[in-house]
């Protein structure tokens, strides 16, 4: 064996035991679970090992996050709503408490591809998906292909069509595919330190130990990957998001509610109106906050979103 060899051969073992370490929950120490006070639930993927929440009974309610998320996010709706319905929250493979391999592609459709098998295995049907962010074309993707499962679907601050000429995610995706965007991501973990507190209107609403719990899922290089792959996809996958919108007609008659942070300064209201010229019927309520609005505008957004069970 070469030293070369030799070398990768250490460096990918030292790999899988921080990996193993980070999954078997050495590295969980973190955990608020005053925050979090729900039971840890594993299924084996194709892809790897996902963690998810199961909380309650009732109608399901499967709420998918984007980047750097994870279930973490839909907290104070898990623990609200699950007195009503059933809430399920995953966390995609490499985010939050899932299973982090080195050797899962971190594309959207790839997520799409594990949330169906997710949905297959648990036979879930009658749901109303809630999607975010990147969570939106990774939902939408297996909401499409899984259309007889649907019942409804609320949309946060996401899109779903081309990317690929959009001037904004060329700069991102020029930066990402840099040797400065590598740095970024796997050496500073600039994604939940920086891109997320960017992405909160008010930063009040960001509590510190919050936001620790966005950044400490990713305590090292392997573990980033999958924020820099997914990053990669904002243009990298663009074909694929528009054959999902050109299929969006296999939703488009379900009820939508559409719960928007008009302080996005990327995910803009331009988007919101491309959704609301293609989906004329969806609810929209507006909401003066940044892109995660689950952290600006919790109780209003749970309540809207039981409201509009209610009625649908």
């Amino acid at each position: 064996m070469t030293f070369v060899s030799k070398l990768f051969m250490k460096q990918l073992l030292t790999a899988s035991i921080l990996l193993i370490m980070n999954y078997n929950g050495q590295s969980q120490k973190w955990l608020d679970t005053t925050l979090y006070p729900f039971n840890n639930k594993y299924i084996q993927l194709n892809a790897g090992k996902m963690h998810y929440i199961d909380e309650g009974n009732g109608e399901i309610i499967l709420f998918v996050h984007g980047t750097p998320t994870w279930s973490f996010l839909y907290r104070d709706y898990i623990a609200s709503l699950s007195k009503k319905y059933r809430c399920i929250a995953i966390d995609h493979i490499g985010f939050g408490l899932s299973e982090k391999p080195i050797d899962f592609d971190g594309k959207p459709e790839s997520h799409s591809k594990n949330l169906t098998e997710f949905i297959k295995k648990n036979e879930l049907q009658n749901i109303t998906l809630v999607v975010h962010d990147f969570g939106g074309p990774i939902g939408l993707g297996s909401a499409i292909e899984n259309n007889e499962r649907i019942k409804r679907v609320v949309l946060f601050n996401s899109w779903l069509w081309e990317t690929k000429d959009n001037s904004s995610a060329q700069k991102v995706d020029k930066i990402l595919h840099s040797r400065l965007g590598e740095f970024m991501y796997l050496r500073m973990n600039f994604s939940p330190k920086v891109l997320l507190k960017k992405g909160v209107y008010d930063k009040n609403k960001l509590t510190k130990n919050a936001h620790q719990h966005y950044i400490k899922p990713f305590p090292n290089k392997v573990s980033r990957l999958s924020l820099l792959n997914i990053g990669k996809s904002l243009v990298g996958s663009s074909n694929w998001y528009q054959k999902q919108w050109k299929q969006l007609d296999k939703l488009e008659s379900k009820p939508w509610l559409i719960l928007w942070g008009t302080k996005d300064e990327f995910i803009t209201t331009e988007y919101l109106e491309k959704w609301k010229n293609r989906l004329p019927n969806a609810q929209v309520k507006e909401f003066d906050c940044g892109h995660f609005v689950q952290e600006e505008k919790t109780q209003e957004t749970i309540q809207a979103i039981d409201v509009f069970m209610n009625k649908n």
